[in-house]
């Protein structure tokens, strides 16, 4: 009685709370008190007659309890109050399949149905019949749901029941009637896929290849891609190798004039369209793509715009020559595009590589050299100088070969990978005194972009015809010019190849006095190192030992005012204060401290 009054008062001070209305009714239930919490109930629907939570849980104390009828009687309150609440009919529908009462369920289902509810709670509907064998009802509910709901899924559905449950002329008559029905403007692609398997299963071939024609001539291309992929399937299997292959080409051509109409300077589009037709192979339709490709020229005088649309002119004038095998239209393409590129501001050297390659192959060499001249007399670059100096090369032209690299390093003196490769090809012919004047000429330049390469290659080139003393004087030379540390230990492993250790040691002692003058710290470490490596292969180790450096933490003052952690190398020979030496000796005592 306590709890009773405290339900009470509860729902007293707050009525308009449905979960306390709830909690009271589900206690009285708990209590078997089966008329009071219907009472409770009914007081809460008075207070919101249209609260879903009460007639569900109303409805579940009652079929809980086998009051079916009042059960039956609350779901039809429910569904008149509400009747736009799916779950109140799915529920009342379920209720009365489970008691056996398939008439019952039948007649809420057509009560619902007369709402013209959602696509899900038709086909809850159909199954529901479905269950019971009732193919004519299933049927009838069908027409009911194409009318309210039109919808390409729906009429799917209906083909597909009759498939299964009808024949061939049920499940032809269906689509035929979803087609007139949906029209041109909601067709959807799925319908006629559909359809057209439905034949294929029939073995009807020719009726499906029938429909896939008729879809692609009626609907979009946009709407029509997973349609285009199903027809290229269906010839694949069915058809014979032409068709299959023109329906393939057939689309992607659609798709391809789609892309170049949306942007015309694609020029990407426009060679993968151009490969298309070539792979079909139409001559009229490549020539088309190709010339309709180079008339969208770039407006702006930038490379990187014009570098894409290039490989259209390289294309069409391959293609004009190797399939085409018309040499004097291949060589007008060559024309037109060098004609047309502004010279004056940039040039493509593998568009005159490639036209120059041309002329070799039909045997006009001069013309070949003519258009490299032409090209480096109107826009020299390194590019082209290395593709000449390349075609002389093939031709064995040495001489030719020589004027060339002096040409190329007159134009850039600077660039040390001509001067390696003029070199190398004095060498390669056996002319050493030539080489060694080229290495020469190189290393006195006054502005190199990678000494570092030309250096190596001539030291290398000393090694290999056994000239030590001038290698070693080329290391004496380098190192007056640089500190690297790569030099000094090059030149270390150089001694100790040549005349032993004792000579090497003394390369690195004297690497070492150079860096720590210059106060290259990490690069003496790495120097060190290396001379420790070299010592353990039984030499006197722990003098490489007694100069290698502690490394130390310290702060620094940034720009900005914060401070920044660091780490530093601290050798036993710095002499920058005593402060360094206090430091190593409290890390020595702490040492002994640990190890005692």
């Amino acid at each position: 009685m306590r709890r009773r009054r405290e339900f009470e008062e509860g729902v007293r001070r707050n009525r308009s709370n449905i979960g306390e209305w709830l909690r009271y009714a589900t206690w009285e239930e708990s209590q078997q008190e089966i008329a009071r919490s219907r009472s409770i109930y009914e007081r809460a629907l008075d207070v919101d007659a249209r609260s879903q939570t009460v007639y569900i849980k109303y409805a579940e104390m009652e079929m809980k309890n086998k009051n079916i009828n009042l059960a039956r009687n609350l779901f039809d309150r429910a569904v008149t109050v509400l009747p736009r609440v799916s779950q109140f009919w799915y529920r009342f529908a379920y209720m009365e399949e489970l008691v056996d009462n398939v008439q019952g369920a039948r007649e809420v289902f057509d009560r619902w149905m007369q709402w013209e509810p959602e696509y899900e709670a038709w086909m809850a509907f159909i199954k529901f019949e479905q269950r019971y064998k009732e193919v004519q009802n299933v049927r009838g509910v069908f027409e009911r749901l194409v009318f309210v709901h039109p919808e390409p899924k729906a009429w799917l559905r209906w083909a597909q029941f009759e498939e299964t449950n009808g024949d061939a002329d049920s499940v032809r008559e269906v689509f035929g009637r979803a087609i007139d029905r949906l029209g041109e403007e909601h067709m959807d692609q799925h319908v006629f896929i559909s359809f057209a398997k439905f034949e294929v299963r029939m073995r009807e071939h020719e009726r499906a290849r029938a429909i896939y024609k008729y879809a692609l001539q009626r609907l979009p291309r946009a709407q029509s891609q997973s349609l285009y992929n199903q027809y290229t399937v269906f010839e694949k299997q069915f058809g014979d190798t032409n068709e299959v292959e023109e329906v393939v080409v057939r689309k992607r051509r659609m798709q391809y004039e789609a892309m170049v109409k949306r942007d015309p300077r694609d020029y990407d589009a426009w060679i993968d369209f151009a490969k298309l037709e070539e792979s079909a192979g139409d001559r009229d339709r490549i020539r088309d793509v190709y010339e309709r490709a180079v008339a969208e020229h770039p407006t702006t005088a930038e490379k990187d715009v014009w570098r894409r649309y290039i490989y259209i002119w390289l294309f069409y004038a391959l293609y004009e020559e190797t399939q085409a095998r018309d040499v004097d239209r291949a060589r007008q393409v060559y024309g037109a595009a060098l004609d047309l590129i502004p010279h004056e501001r940039f040039t493509f050297g593998k568009l005159w590589h490639q036209y120059a390659w041309f002329e070799i192959r039909q045997g006009n060499v001069d013309k070949a050299r003519r258009a490299l001249g032409q090209a480096l007399g109107r826009c020299p670059k390194n590019s082209l100088f290395r593709s000449y100096i390349n075609l002389e090369l093939e031709l064995r032209e040495f001489d030719r070969v020589r004027t060339l690299y002096t040409k190329h390093i007159e134009f850039n003196p600077a660039n040390c990978a001509t001067w390696v490769e003029f070199a190398r090809f004095e060498s390669a012919l056996g002319e050493g005194t030539r080489a060694r004047a080229v290495y020469e000429l190189a290393v006195e330049q006054p502005t190199l972009d990678m000494p570092e390469i030309l250096w190596k290659a001539y030291i290398d080139f000393e090694l290999e015809l056994g000239h030590t003393d001038r290698v070693r004087s080329l290391y004496e030379r380098l190192l007056k010019l640089t500190d690297h540390v790569k030099v000094w230990i090059s030149r270390a492993q150089f001694e100790l190849d040549t005349q032993g250790q004792e000579a090497a040691r003394s390369v690195f002692e004297e690497g070492d006095g150079r860096l720590r003058d210059v106060g290259r710290k990490e690069e003496r470490l790495a120097l060190l190192e290396a001379w420790r490596s070299m010592e353990s292969d039984g030499g006197d180790i722990e003098s490489v030992e007694r100069r290698m450096p502690t490394r130390v933490r310290r702060r620094r003052v940034l720009d900005d005012g914060s401070m920044e952690e660091y780490f530093d190398y601290v050798f036993p020979d710095d002499t920058q204060g005593s402060r360094f030496k206090l430091l190593a000796k409290a890390h020595m005592w702490k040492q002994t401290q640990h190890s005692e």
